[in-house]
């Protein structure tokens, strides 16, 4: 069993998390991911590291209340336990130095990039971040990412905070009038598209972390299969970050619809025996 020893409350419905994991907390790196299960009967679930400490053997998570295990996980209180942690899975960002980095974060994303962000800025790379969010509410992380970043942009869809419009605003104003040598987009499979096909006429680097429906996190199920430059690939095992401009969005926004809609209809059924 491994213990929860902090808990925050981020907004409204975004949680951050540290649990007691030695093994996890000495192996991990940027960009890779864990597996929790909250019961011992509930489902797999993904979610990335945002820090680790070595010497106290902890982890430390950012996630958003959406689903039924993620707001199972969000009752979890200091003190308590969870089932299991498994990890790390997935294969750690290729960091070295590029040059002058753009990241573009968007929803949890934002905490996902975090520890990818202080890998390039220890590598030596100029590093411009670009946080987006429906909302002044739902920002969160953006002193983090200020104190790493040598410049910060925040974008809100309604205006309330920073620049009003979508993330890809300030970086096409960054790609017209700067050098950029990459891009990392990391958020909703919308936003890493919108990213990737403004990346592709400026023939700029592009690696997007993709985060699909996913099961056991070992390439079994194939639940979160993806094509890229039209193979197939597997998130869990291949990824989780790819190409930019070889992934094909379309397919993988086609599947995540499918699995929201099948979880909307089992939780209405699941509310309807419960009535």
């Amino acid at each position: 069993m491994y213990k929860i020893v902090d808990k925050k409350r981020l907004s409204n419905n975004v949680v951050q998390m540290t649990i007691e994991v030695p093994l996890i907390a000495k192996a991990i790196k940027p960009g890779q991911f864990i597996i929790i299960m909250v019961y011992e009967k509930g489902e797999r679930i993904p979610l990335t590291v945002v820090t680790s400490d070595k010497e106290r053997g902890l982890i430390t998570i950012v996630f958003q209340e959406v689903g039924k295990t993620t707001k199972l996980l969000g009752k979890k209180e200091i003190g308590e336990e969870l089932f299991a942690v498994m990890g790390p899975n997935g294969n750690p960002f290729p960091v070295r130095y590029y040059g002058n980095v753009v990241l573009v974060a968007g929803g949890v994303g934002v905490a996902e990039v975090v520890p990818i962000a202080k890998a390039l800025k220890e590598a030596g790379n100029h590093i411009t971040t670009i946080i987006g969010a429906r909302t002044k509410e739902l920002l969160f992380f953006t002193d983090v990412l200020g104190s790493i970043s040598d410049k910060l942009y925040v974008t809100t869809d309604d205006g309330s905070y920073g620049i009003k419009g979508l993330v890809t605003l300030p970086l096409k104003e960054l790609l017209d009038t700067s050098r950029i040598d990459m891009v990392l987009a990391v958020g909703p499979t919308i936003m890493m598209k919108a990213v990737s096909d403004l990346t592709r006429g400026y023939k700029v680097k592009t690696y997007v972390s993709l985060n699909p429906i996913m099961i056991d996190g070992t390439g079994m199920c194939g639940g979160c299969r993806v094509t890229v430059d039209g193979k197939t690939r597997f998130v869990c095992v291949d990824g989780p970050e790819f190409d930019g401009h070889l992934v094909d969005f379309d397919e993988l926004m086609m599947r995540q619809r499918t699995y929201i809609e099948q979880e909307r209809l089992a939780l209405k059924l699941l509310e309807e025996k419960d009535a």
